[in-house]
């Protein structure tokens, strides 16, 4: 499924009346931390809104739309495809958090498929958006955001760092004769 498709299927409408975002919703999701209400205030009044239902995907891997989504209800599932063509699981979204942000930092394919596990409620932001609502209107507003962004990505990269460790950690364990480890340089 391209990314078209998926957006093609998220256009079909539901029962759910559109939600209303507000500044104060806004305010207590920690990509916009340290906004101020005036930013805030711009972000509640332009960006988009929408729902998602269980099994419904938001952006598929390989896609190259750029915009990034904010959870505010609801829960979704990160999957990546395997080598041999299966899906698997490497997180899950709830309240509060955002995913697509490296399609706003760059423009590279998407690395993952994310798709509703239950029914959920999202507020997207586009490259647009993040240039004409942050970065024209507000340098300061811009530079909290992406710095926002960025301290998420490290927050992932330290826990992927721990996973691929132990990762390692068990497979020398269990495939290095005696278990013995190689040793460092300083041994």
């Amino acid at each position: 499924m391209s990314d078209e498709t998926s957006q093609r299927e998220r256009a079909v409408p539901t029962d759910r009346p559109t939600p209303r975002i507000t500044a104060d919703l806004l305010r207590d999701i920690g990509l916009f931390g340290g906004l101020d209400d005036a930013s805030l205030g711009v972000l509640a009044r332009q960006l988009e809104a929408s729902h998602a239902e269980s099994g419904e995907v938001i952006v598929e891997e390989g896609g190259t739309r750029r915009e990034m989504y904010v959870v505010v209800g609801g829960e979704l599932e990160v999957v990546k495809r395997g080598p041999r063509g299966g899906l698997f699981r490497v997180a899950l979204f709830g309240p509060g958090d955002w995913f697509g942000e490296m399609s706003i930092l760059d423009v590279q394919p998407r690395s993952a498929t994310v798709r509703a596990v239950a029914p959920t409620m999202l507020v997207k932001i586009t490259t647009e958006d993040v240039e004409t609502l942050l970065y024209r209107r507000d340098v300061k507003a811009y530079a909290l955001f992406v710095m926002n962004i960025a301290r998420e990505l490290s927050r992932r990269l330290r826990v992927a760092d721990g996973i691929l460790a132990q990762f390692v950690s068990t497979v020398a364990d269990t495939y290095t004769p005696g278990g013995e480890r190689p040793r460092d340089e300083d041994d």
